[in-house]
């Protein structure tokens, strides 16, 4: 009976799941006047690192070579990519930076391809770019615009490293080892920036906050998710991040597009769902 109470359907769990994250991220923007960006990275990727440690508990000592030799990898590209798109939210508008970040899973799914319906989508994609771009907008920040595109170049990393690992290693052992080495890597960058040193209960509260938010229930939701339904109709619900993010963005901060960064996010989402349906299964 208990099971079917929190029985969440894998379309709403993926949608929560989204809201959750986009949610985080506007807790997380909050927490950088007092402890920074690399200070607001540490805390959400330190203590998610916990929870998963705790609730899957891997047995370091059991890991092979050939394992150490991905999840490794995958770990730091997980905590860089999340120490950058930190850094990029500092300067630039959530929603915009999603939008920009959502390029390297876009070229994900199309790499390789021969087809020009793939380049149409790349295309327009670039179109989504180019009216974020500070030489068409002098508000936006050019390096908040540099910082959203190498956390997509990340994303794109963590992607094909995560499907390598994934044919090894357990999920969840997977994601709590490479979280470990996450926040081993940017730990340092909370220290150095001082941000970890002002840390009062009421942050560390926000900061765990943050950290179940952008971690812990999105990862519950979507493997929920992933186990259900097919992996075209997931990339689909995806899609709606950049949405998503401009929306929070709006509620929680106040955070206005102007009418070319709307356009913007319209055409990555639609560049995005497109390379989607059109894929080979």
């Amino acid at each position: 009976m208990k099971n079917k109470e929190f029985n969440i359907p894998p379309v709403y769990a993926v949608l929560l799941a989204i809201i959750s994250v986009q949610c985080g991220a506007a807790i997380a923007k909050t927490l950088f006047p007092a402890i920074g960006a690399a200070g607001t990275a540490s805390i959400r990727i330190g203590v998610s690192a916990i929870i998963l440690l705790i609730a899957y508990r891997p047995n370091l000592k059991k890991i092979t070579p050939d394992q150490w030799k991905i999840v490794v990898p995958y770990g730091l590209a997980l905590g860089a990519m999340n120490l950058i798109f930190y850094m990029a939210i500092e300067r630039i508008p959530i929603g915009l930076a999603v939008t920009l970040e959502f390029i390297g899973p876009l070229l994900v799914a199309i790499i390789g391809s021969t087809r020009l319906i793939d380049y149409c989508w790349v295309i327009l994609a670039a179109i989504g770019i180019v009216l974020i771009a500070p030489w068409s907008n002098n508000s936006i920040d050019s390096l908040g615009v540099l910082f959203a595109l190498l956390a997509g170049a990340l994303w794109a990393a963590y992607i094909v490293l995560g499907g390598k690992v994934s044919k090894i290693m357990h999920g969840g052992q997977a994601v709590a080892t490479g979280m470990l080495f996450g926040a081993i890597l940017i730990l340092p960058f909370g220290f150095y920036e001082n941000g970890l040193v002002n840390l009062t209960p009421k942050l560390l509260g926000m900061g765990v906050a943050l950290a179940l938010l952008s971690s812990a229930i999105p990862f519950t939701l979507e493997m929920k998710a992933l186990g259900q339904l097919p992996p075209r109709t997931f990339s689909i619900l995806m899609s709606l991040e950049p949405a998503a993010a401009s929306v929070c963005a709006f509620i929680f901060l106040q955070e206005k597009l102007n009418f070319y960064e709307i356009l913007a996010v319209g055409c990555v989402i639609i560049a995005s769902v497109g390379s989607t349906l059109t894929t080979k299964r």
